[in-house]
């Protein structure tokens, strides 16, 4: 068996009415201290978008994930965290915040591979 490292997780919400407070789940951040991982992998479902906001902007949400990817990412597209190492960027995304894009709760894991964890996360509670 290989060896697992310690992961944790947290899921990508979407809130398009922030005073209403529904959400849907639009993604999945994935880090591995172990492995210095930090990953986003993202899915935006726009039928369930438009269920709970038919006015929503489309575009904005799917910017707002995107940045999440890039700030995982690191380099350019981290923007002020180019500089900080995976953890920071990943402590940074899961803050709480009140956006249309938000963190879930953040859950732990045993995973030989992040990046395929970060792929079965996005498969069982997002798509």
């Amino acid at each position: 068996m290989s060896e697992r490292d310690i992961f944790e997780y947290a899921l990508l919400r979407v809130v398009p009415r922030v005073e209403r407070g529904e959400c849907f789940n639009a993604g999945v951040l994935v880090y591995c201290r172990a492995k210095s991982f930090v990953a986003a992998r993202t899915h935006l479902d726009e039928t369930k978008l438009r269920a709970l906001d038919p006015e929503a902007d489309v575009a904005g949400v799917r910017a707002a994930l995107r940045a999440v990817e890039g700030v995982c990412t690191g380099g350019e597209a981290a923007g002020q965290a180019a500089r900080d190492d995976a953890g920071r960027r990943f402590r940074w995304l899961i803050a709480p915040r009140s956006t249309v894009v938000q963190p879930g709760p953040v859950h732990t894991g045993l995973t030989a591979d992040p990046a395929a964890e970060a792929e079965r996360l996005l498969d069982l509670l997002v798509r």
